[in-house]
């Protein structure tokens, strides 16, 4: 009887270890939608299996672009990734642009080859544009397998986004790097380097790390990336490349209060390059119309950028960037990490109450995104909701975020349960909104 007790524990233990370790718990009912892709076994195709969920705006009617939300390196920031088309902030970006929000998951093992999907040569460029034709077939918009791609990545995906920026410059309206930069000079053990044509020079580019990857600490962990970025950098704008730098003085790999420059950032190149028509091209940049700032990667004593006509440094160590509101956001984030804002959030909508329970939609704010809400009842306050947003890496926000710039899991909700409502009493409620700044909605 022994004997038959334990090998059924054996059992049951070895078929929960069979469990796949990439189980997305989160609905993708519309607007959003999934696909996901079992891994190749043939040569040169993608190794690992990979799903791709994405986030359509309301009342759309045709997709301008996409932008795309990609994860790093390792299993844990590939299941990070499984979070990134529900971020309000990513969202509010989207939205403003009529475009999708896409966000990867390459099923990663742990200790398996990165390389075999942050390099798209090895497969995942390819079943990256199934998707988008894919989910263009099962949401009606078949424009999404065509439409521009702006492009952010953390790390490999970095790697990943700069990679598909060299590879198809037509099709990319923007890409952010944030520590990460595909190979452009050869290096034993190293992927085959990028060539850099004179289509992926006209792409808005920024390479965005930590102070403690390498600029400042020179002895981290993640000590080897700057030398890296600044390698790319240089290479890239030795050949007139529009691409900038951009250093958070305060965090290390993770992604800190990036996305406040990147949200302003991303939003002016692509108010400035989408196409008014779906089947158009790209808008060009003119260079001479973007403002210069030296390359002084570490000192504290930032030099303010100008316009690219009264700059007089070394233009092939100098940072590009898009216009003055742009420059202005980069001198306080390379200083701080701060960007100002002065615009309030959008209100909430769609309050209910049903019992003593509320619940509200809400938009993030473009620029600060969304730290909390506030509750009113009859008037007066009653509770913040949530009474603290979290953040290891950067501003307190609503969603919390990861490590990977996605919110947690589970997703925070918007709910509050009013637990000292007086019963049979009937009360008036009120929400508003409050970004990350501390701006509050109407």
């Amino acid at each position: 009887m022994r004997l038959i007790v334990l090998l059924f524990f054996v059992l049951v233990g070895s078929v929960a270890a069979q469990e796949p370790p990439y189980v997305n718990s989160l609905p993708a009912d519309p607007p959003y939608y999934r696909v996901r892709y079992e891994a190749s076994t043939k040569e040169g195709e993608l190794i690992f299996p990979a799903s791709y969920t994405v986030w359509l705006p309301p009342n759309v009617k045709t997709l301008r672009g996409v932008v795309v939300h990609q994860h790093g390196c390792g299993e844990g920031s590939c299941k990070s990734g499984q979070t990134g088309a529900f971020d309000l902030h990513w969202q509010a970006l989207a939205k403003k642009h009529d475009c999708a929000l896409l966000s990867p998951v390459y099923e990663q093992p742990e200790k398996a080859n990165c390389q075999m999907w942050c390099d798209p040569r090895n497969g995942s460029d390819v079943v990256f544009q199934r998707a988008l034709k894919d989910l263009g077939a099962k949401s009606n918009h078949p424009e999404l397998a065509t439409v521009p791609w702006a492009l952010w990545g953390h790390s490999g995906g970095g790697h990943w986004a700069g990679g598909m920026t060299l590879l198809h410059p037509d099709r990319v309206a923007a890409a952010w790097l944030r520590s990460g930069v595909p190979p452009t000079a050869a290096a034993e053990g190293k992927p085959a380097p990028y060539a850099i044509s004179d289509a992926a020079c006209q792409v808005p580019v920024m390479v965005n790390l930590g102070t403690k990857e390498g600029v400042t600490d020179k002895a981290s962990r993640f000590a080897g990336v700057w030398p890296g970025n600044e390698a790319f950098f240089l290479k890239m704008r030795a050949k007139h490349a529009l691409i900038g730098v951009a250093i958070d003085p305060i965090s290390s790999h993770d992604c800190g209060n990036q996305r406040y420059l990147a949200m302003v950032w991303l939003d002016a190149c692509l108010s400035a390059r989408l196409p008014a028509q779906p089947n158009d091209s790209l808008k060009p940049l003119a260079a001479s119309n973007g403002w210069l700032a030296p390359l002084n990667a570490g000192d504290p004593n930032v030099i303010a950028p100008v316009p690219a006509a009264k700059f007089t440094g070394d233009l092939d160590k100098s940072i590009w960037l898009p216009n003055e509101p742009i420059a202005k956001a980069w001198v306080q984030y390379t200083q701080d990490s701060a960007v100002t804002d002065t615009t309030e959030p959008p209100a909430p909508t769609n309050l209910k109450v049903a019992g003593n329970v509320l619940t509200w939609s809400a938009d993030a704010d473009l620029e600060s995104g969304l730290a909390s809400f506030i509750i009113e009842r009859d008037g007066q306050f009653l509770a913040n909701a949530p009474e603290q947003g979290k953040n290891s890496f950067g501003r307190p926000i609503f969603q919390n975020l990861s490590y990977s710039d996605t919110p947690t899991q589970p997703l925070v909700e918007m709910r509050y349960t009013d637990t000292k409502a007086e019963p049979g009493k009937t009360h008036q409620y009120r929400v508003i909104s409050v970004n990350t700044v501390g701006l509050k909605s109407k």
